[in-house]
């Protein structure tokens, strides 16, 4: 009797159960990078409590002053600091790290055609990676703002947000708000996810993959600044980053948030298809 299909597939192979979700998020978890990134942003909340401290008791500087203040005016409001803080690079590099790693790391180990050849179909490798490093970076980036929330509430009490607007909201209806922006800011880093996963693809060097994404997205922070460009900055990936603070406003501000889930996903997109097409037709040696 034959024990492979004419079209050479062993019996009972089916391509898309090959790399199971649950079994390569549970391999990517137990990584030591992975462990330090999430752990990192866990601590970054005591580490910005006790400058508090200490900066409220040797600090006589009324803008030090002023940002100890703000930051310590109840549990949204420690958030929000947490988050400013985190932003625009702490979390672009924890994106990176678990995008450009993803890929690049298995040609460093030369496991990668090892992986190929169960095989694992290019597509669904490339697509089981990316949804574990979407899961890893969503659940650091929860993380950061649980722990923030959950320290700044116990230790500054549920005040309600004070606004970058000067107005106030409820401790419930400023959670609320602030799960929005989150959710924003989580959209708006799928531009550094799809670039990483690109230079991944590209590169056999995980930190070459990490490295060019961090710094892609310092170069366009630096051009956002260059008044010179004028409009052009608008079309700039991470041009909006910052806007999900006016999810914080009296009455939420929609406009630049639509558009700046606009460009993120259509960078994503653009990086994604890339990477899938390159990944394709790319010739695995490793």
């Amino acid at each position: 009797m034959s024990t492979t299909h004419s079209d050479g597939r062993a019996p009972g192979y089916v391509g898309s159960h090959t790399l199971p979700y649950v079994t390569e998020l549970r391999r990517q978890f137990g990584r030591r990078r992975t462990q330090l990134a999430i752990g990192f942003l866990a601590l970054l909340p005591v580490i910005l409590a006790i400058a508090f401290t200490v900066g409220s008791s040797s600090e006589s500087d009324s803008d030090a002053g002023g940002l100890i203040e703000l930051g310590t005016r109840g549990g949204v409001n420690f958030t929000v600091f947490a988050l400013f803080m985190s932003v625009g690079f702490l979390l672009i590099v924890v994106v990176a790290l678990f995008f450009g790693d993803s890929v690049a790391s298995e040609a460093s180990w030369s496991s990668l055609r090892y992986l190929l050849a169960i095989p694992v179909p290019r597509t669904r490798l490339l697509l089981q990676k990316a949804l574990v490093s979407a899961t890893l970076s969503l659940a650091a980036i929860g993380v950061l703002v649980g722990v923030s929330l959950a320290l700044g509430t116990a230790l500054y009490g549920a005040d309600p947000l004070v606004t970058p607007f000067g107005d106030g909201l409820a401790y419930g209806d400023a959670v609320a708000r602030l799960l929005i922006a989150v959710g924003y800011i989580a959209v708006n880093l799928l531009w550094v996810a799809g670039l990483a996963m690109l230079l991944s693809v590209l590169t056999d060097a995980p930190l070459g993959a990490v490295g060019g994404a961090v710094m892609t997205s310092i170069l366009m922070q630096i051009l956002d600044q260059i008044t010179a460009l004028g409009s052009l900055r608008n079309y700039l990936p991470g041009h909006y980053a910052n806007s999900w603070i006016d999810a914080l406003s009296p009455t939420i501000e929609w406009n630049d948030m639509v558009v700046g889930t606009s460009s993120a996903l259509a960078y994503a997109t653009v990086f994604g298809v890339a990477a899938w097409l390159r990944f394709g037709s790319k010739d695995i040696t490793s």
